[in-house]
């Protein structure tokens, strides 16, 4: 496959790994993006698409007091998101709010409505619920889940309960089910886990190899996407788990981050430490996936690859969707080199 690129291009100022879309912003494609400085003040970049879309610009700059090593938009409020961030020797956690006056040049400092604080492991990563407004967080750490309860104008955030992975499992990242908000599934290392936020409790394992990233369809139940480091990408059809429905080869080092398309059924992006962001399409027939019709081995497609975007010169942790044009997508690279692409000449062909 011909690698095809006609991305638009911003320049954090220093290197990065952090970029979500603001999914509460109805009216603007943006995106914010957070550095990862160690010796410097880390900052946290607001960025939009022009109504042209044929321009990225910088609509609120913020100072950020720590390497950013996770940041979420809320998905409710455009201006309030959370971070995880270290200082080189410890880890934290924390919510944010964008001061109102962010359109001007000298932008005042980010609000911090509250942090997490727990007694046990590091926050790696900090999952926001999932559908509509509400007060639910969930916090990953090394070796627990903990859910919070937030209360944005007592700026305060509350454990509601928690549990423990246990000593033998490194937590690092997860994602929370659009379809049933009980559900949670968290990556580590050899394994994907499922917790019941009810009662905290595991209720599913899947046995993976070094799992970066998972993800959920937005329209399909029990259809989940990994990415990992030795198997590229592998779709599950959570109802009989025991081998993924399909695969992909991913990428030519470590498979870094997965992420389904918001809209377009099996379009599916993926990111790696090959400097490259690939489009797929998956097919995906649900209806014939149930535990009676289900091959035992996961079918591989002839050729799923639609494109491979190689504008850059450094490993790419970063890459989102934009909900509200979902055939737009943003990735950041290690270098702080934010890149907009559109999917448009792929999808129109499917």
């Amino acid at each position: 496959m011909q690698a095809v690129s006609s991305g638009i291009g911003y320049g954090l100022k220093y290197q990065a790994r952090c970029i979500s879309d603001v999914k509460a912003d109805t009216d603007h494609t943006s995106f914010l993006a957070g550095t990862l400085s160690l010796k410097e003040e880390n900052e946290v970049h607001l960025i939009r698409l022009s109504s042209s879309g044929t321009e990225l610009f910088c609509e609120g700059l913020f100072s950020h007091p720590n390497e950013i090593w996770d940041l979420v938009s809320c998905p409710f409020d455009q201006r309030i998101f959370s971070t995880v961030y270290s200082n080189g020797e410890s880890y934290g956690a924390a919510i944010w709010q964008i001061p109102e006056l962010y359109g001007e040049l000298n932008s005042p400092q980010l609000e911090r409505i509250t942090s997490l604080e727990t007694k046990s492991g590091k926050i790696k990563s900090i999952l926001w619920w999932p559908t509509g407004r509400h007060d639910k967080l969930i916090s990953i750490n090394d070796e627990s889940l903990c859910l919070w309860s937030l209360d944005v104008s007592k700026k305060t955030a509350q454990v509601q309960s928690q549990d423990s992975a246990g000593m033998l499992h490194k937590l690092s990242g997860g994602a929370w089910d659009p379809h049933d908000v009980n559900s949670v599934a968290a990556t580590c290392e050899s394994s994907l886990q499922f917790w019941d936020v009810r009662t905290m409790k595991k209720t599913l394992s899947i046995e993976c190899s070094h799992v970066r990233s998972a993800d959920y369809h937005p329209r399909k139940n029990n259809i989940l996407v990994t990415a990992e480091h030795e198997s590229g990408i592998r779709i599950w059809d959570l109802r009989k788990p025991k081998v993924p429905i399909q695969e992909l080869p991913g990428h030519t080092h470590w498979t870094w981050i997965v992420k389904f398309n918001p809209e377009y059924d099996g379009i599916i992006l993926s990111a790696g430490t090959d400097s490259t962001v690939n489009l797929w399409s998956a097919s995906i027939n649900h209806g014939e996936l149930t535990t009676e019709s289900q091959p035992e081995s996961p079918a591989r497609l002839v050729d799923p690859l639609l494109n491979t975007y190689s504008d850059y010169e450094d490993s790419i942790y970063g890459l989102t969707w934009s909900s509200r044009e979902p055939w737009i997508f943003a990735s950041l690279s290690y270098d702080g080199r934010v890149v907009v692409e559109s999917v448009k000449p792929f999808i129109s062909k499917k």
